[in-house]
């Protein structure tokens, strides 16, 4: 069973990395998104899904062909888990436009994105509520 949600948990990685909707709502982890959907969404998985290469977003597709036999539980759960990895993805990819003023104001002589995400998420100083709401969007505070 535990090879099996090592399994699980790396395929549903893969297909969270693939999402591209944006959605404003709390973010969750990745490992707390597999660890919620392996708790929630496992017996149904294993019903449904098994045998299948559940990468690449084919999670969503096993249990949407499926879902009038899915546990309403799951299904709510694989929705909120999907809308929040969703959201973090687009703060990720926004952060720096987002925080451009306070890039240029508190870390403008810092090179290298991970260099400038560290400056912003370490200074004090930035105030600007977008900014602060990225970074923390993002999972990176």
């Amino acid at each position: 069973m535990r090879d099996r949600v090592g399994i699980f948990a790396g395929a549903a990685l893969a297909g969270f990395l693939t999402l591209t909707a944006v959605v404003r709502a709390d973010t969750i982890s990745y490992a707390d998104a597999v660890t919620t959907l392996a708790k929630e969404c496992g017996a149904d998985i294993k019903t449904f899904c098994s045998g299948e290469n559940l990468g690449n977003g084919r999670i969503q597709a096993c249990l949407g062909k499926n879902a009038s036999k899915v546990s309403p539980t799951c299904t709510s759960t694989l929705g909120n888990v999907m809308t929040s990895i969703a959201q973090r993805q687009e703060a990720q990819a926004s952060v720096f436009k987002v925080c451009q003023h306070d890039i240029s104001q508190y870390c403008n002589s810092v090179k290298g994105d991970g260099n400038i995400l560290s400056c912003l998420v370490e200074t004090k100083r930035v105030d600007n509520k977008s900014c602060n709401q990225a970074i923390t969007d993002a999972g990176w505070r």
